[in-house]
């Protein structure tokens, strides 16, 4: 259904070392990065795509973030949400929800959100029973 998602960044490297450690424990690789046209993008180990894409913008223009827009990674394991998490915070992230039940969304829905250096709002969650 998505072939990929982009985030602006102003820190392309910053960026890179930021999802590197937070995407590492939920299996997404890096696919390739492009310091001269200021992107880089994860897959799935075992997929081409989705892609999870960061860079600057196409613009020019300072990378903005959007009032109510979030990209969300599914974990297998609440611990892995948990993983993610801490590795987020410990990166530069800036915690906007521990990791936790979230029963408003479904009785077995576990997640954790953060804000990335860049201000970009993200989620991981895991839907399976503990």
């Amino acid at each position: 259904m998505i072939s990929h998602v982009h985030l602006g960044t102003a820190d392309l490297d910053r960026a890179v070392q930021f999802y590197g450690a937070v995407l590492e424990p939920l299996g997404i690789v890096q696919k390739f990065i492009d310091a001269d046209r200021g992107w880089a993008g994860w897959k799935p180990a075992d997929a081409d795509r989705p892609l999870f894409v960061v860079g600057r913008p196409l613009d020019g223009a300072a990378p903005g973030v959007g009032n109510g827009q979030m990209v969300a990674f599914q974990a297998a394991e609440r611990r892995i949400v948990d993983q993610c998490h801490r590795r987020a915070l410990a990166a530069g992230a800036t915690d906007e929800g521990a990791p936790g039940l979230r029963p408003e969304y479904h009785a077995d829905f576990y997640g954790a959100y953060f804000r990335d250096p860049d201000g970009n709002k993200v989620c991981v969650c895991c839907h399976a029973p503990e």
